[in-house]
């Protein structure tokens, strides 16, 4: 009686995961979907071992966010604006430009499989759609009914891609032996790319607002949020390996080369469709569509979310629910700026000055949210019990110097023009 009592709890607490899944779906897009296709394409199986150490350095990140916001009762605005106006002096331009910048990457990305789809279709429809049914989507619907259509996203996702990277049955031996960590010639870049790419984004910060949606508000709750984060993080890293093996097996034993960027994928899908026919393609496709649409969803919710504690902190509203958040004013001024003025650089090129400032405020993000959180989790803002210890501090550490050469090398990059 007793074994059966556990193994009910058990089923219970797998059904509550679900800030987990958003967060997966969200940090997961076409970016990463590349990432990994390239390093895979170019160096095989050689830099698996870089997809596991992010996830791990991910889960770090992602659990310390969720243990601030459930141990201290407080949002990670409410801790920054503890430390220093200097971190919303960091913050207000960062989430400005980002935004701006971001909500015409994301309804192009989206746009993409859609016109691969159906050509005659020019692309700035579909990429306008995408950005007005996310706008709507978000505007009337609440934090529940996101989960559970991110969910429906993550499943075609995972029946797409991971589908796709078994049915071109990988060489495990190959892939076995890219656990043990090297560093092919030029590849430096890719490694990096990969460990700090694993769905890293600002959606990491965005994670403890999901978890205060999903109604865990308390340190009761952490542990429940450990193990989401867990599955978050581990679905992250296959979904980023089922892409590695794709690269691996489909391109580079063949030396076809990717296009650069997003395009890469349609390259993919036009590589599938000679090899294995229109339906393994439009498969794919469909696949490329849902990782793309889901960040689009997550962050117009997620980030639109976090812009309202923004400036709520500064109006001396931080003691607003999340129900209020979502329906506030501020809320819904940040979904109409990733919206529609993102639309003007679906017309024009993008400035360079604005790229070159999204780039080197995007790259200092990461180490900003490791280091801060590392310093929050560790003074007496976090109750005892629930302060970093001797794992998290690694880490976050980790974390925090990885991300930081990450800046500078973006920083470097942009100078130089390389």
């Amino acid at each position: 009686m007793a074994e059966r009592e556990q193994q009910e709890q058990y089923k219970a607490r797998w059904k509550l995961i679900g800030p987990g899944i958003v967060v997966a779906a969200t940090g997961v897009g076409s970016g990463d979907m590349v990432a990994s296709l390239v390093a895979g394409e170019r160096f095989g199986y050689a830099l698996l071992w870089a997809v596991v150490v992010g996830c791990v350095v991910k889960i770090a990140l992602a659990e310390a966010t969720g243990r601030w916001h459930l141990a201290s009762g407080q949002t990670i605005f409410d801790g920054w604006r503890g430390m220093g106006v200097w971190t919303f002096v960091f913050f207000a331009p960062y989430i400005v430009i980002w935004g701006f910048v971001y909500g015409a990457t994301a309804m192009s990305a989206t746009a993409l499989p859609l016109q691969a789809l159906f050509p005659a279709v020019p692309l700035w429809v579909f990429a306008v759609a995408a950005g007005i049914t996310g706008l709507l989507f978000v505007w009337f619907n609440r934090y529940p009914v996101l989960e559970r259509v991110m969910t429906v996203l993550v499943g075609l996702l995972f029946v797409t891609v991971v589908g796709l990277a078994v049915y071109l049955v990988p060489d495990l031996g190959s892939l076995a032996g890219g656990l043990v960590p090297s560093t092919p010639e030029d590849s430096l870049f890719y490694t990096l790319g990969l460990i700090g790419g694993v769905g890293g984004t600002i959606t990491m910060a965005a994670y403890g607002f999901w978890v205060n949606a999903k109604g865990w508000r308390s340190p009761a709750w952490i542990r429940m949020m450990r193990l989401d984060n867990r599955v978050a993080y581990i679905t992250t890293g296959v979904f980023v390996v089922a892409m590695l093996i794709v690269g691996a097996e489909l391109l580079h034993t063949a030396q076809i080369a990717m296009a650069e960027g997003d395009e890469g994928l349609i390259t993919l899908a036009e590589v599938l469709r000679e090899r294995f026919g229109t339906f393994v393609s439009v498969v794919f496709l469909v696949g490329f569509f849902a990782a793309a649409y889901s960040s689009l969803l997550g962050v117009w919710h997620g980030v639109s979310l976090m812009f309202a504690d923004f400036v709520g902190n500064i109006r001396g509203r931080a003691d607003r629910s999340v129900e209020e958040r979502e329906t506030s004013w501020e809320f819904r001024a940040f979904l109409l700026w990733l919206t529609f003025p993102s639309m003007l650089l679906l017309l024009l090129d993008r400035p360079i000055a604005l790229v070159i400032a999204y780039g080197v405020l995007g790259s200092a993000f990461m180490p900003f949210l490791a280091f801060t959180l590392m310093w929050l989790l560790n003074t007496r803002r976090t109750p005892r019990e629930w302060r970093s210890g001797i794992l998290s501090n690694t880490g976050l550490a980790v974390a925090g110097a990885l991300f930081l050469v990450l800046c500078g090398q973006e920083v470097w990059n942009r100078i130089t023009g390389v």
